[in-house]
């Protein structure tokens, strides 16, 4: 319950501050058409473990858009995606996820200075397959796992290695292409 409260207290004050930020209607409706776009891959694959275009589309976001806009796009795509396959106490840990993906894609747009590269892009898209994992799996450690250690947890990302593999696997995928 409280990994729950902390990932909605803090989707809560970054909504908040993207709602606050100069956003016009152009803007709002590119970051809900990409969500949207987002949400209708990740259900598409559903059936591919560990395969989805959500991440890449998250960092693709905030690459192009920025930090702020690439959040709201990752956060959106799960909460979207989440209603055709299942709401939980895990979405505002996937909201945070792939919010912070979609922000880390600004970040490195601001550190290529708005040059688009590949490379960059097609390994802060695999980091980001590994990293959405070890997130859920931190989520999953702090609820599910008893005793809370070091050993514990990386047993809980060990047994996700696979999944998150073909996340970054495909996620290279979706850049080549």
């Amino acid at each position: 319950l409280n990994s729950l409260f902390l990932a909605v207290i803090i989707l809560a004050v970054l909504f908040l501050g993207f709602e606050r930020g100069d956003y016009g209607a152009r803007e709002i409706a590119v970051v809900g058409a990409l969500a949207a776009v987002g949400a209708a891959g990740r259900v598409l694959f559903a059936a591919v473990p560990g395969i989805q275009p959500a991440t890449f589309i998250a960092v693709l976001a905030g690459y192009i858009f920025g930090a702020e806009p690439g959040f709201m796009v990752g956060a959106l795509i799960a909460l979207l995606s989440n209603i055709f396959l299942g709401q939980g106490p895990w979405t505002p840990w996937q909201m945070l996820a792939w919010g912070l993906a979609g922000a880390s894609g600004g970040v490195l747009a601001a550190a290529m200075k708005g040059k688009v590269k590949m490379v960059p892009i097609a390994i802060l898209c695999a980091a980001w397959g590994f990293l959405f994992g070890w997130m859920m799996n931190f989520w999953f450690w702090l609820s599910f796992v008893y005793p809370l250690t070091l050993k514990s947890y990386l047993a809980a990302n060990l047994t996700s290695f696979w999944f998150d593999f073909f996340h970054a696997a495909g996620n290279l995928v979706f850049v080549v292409l």
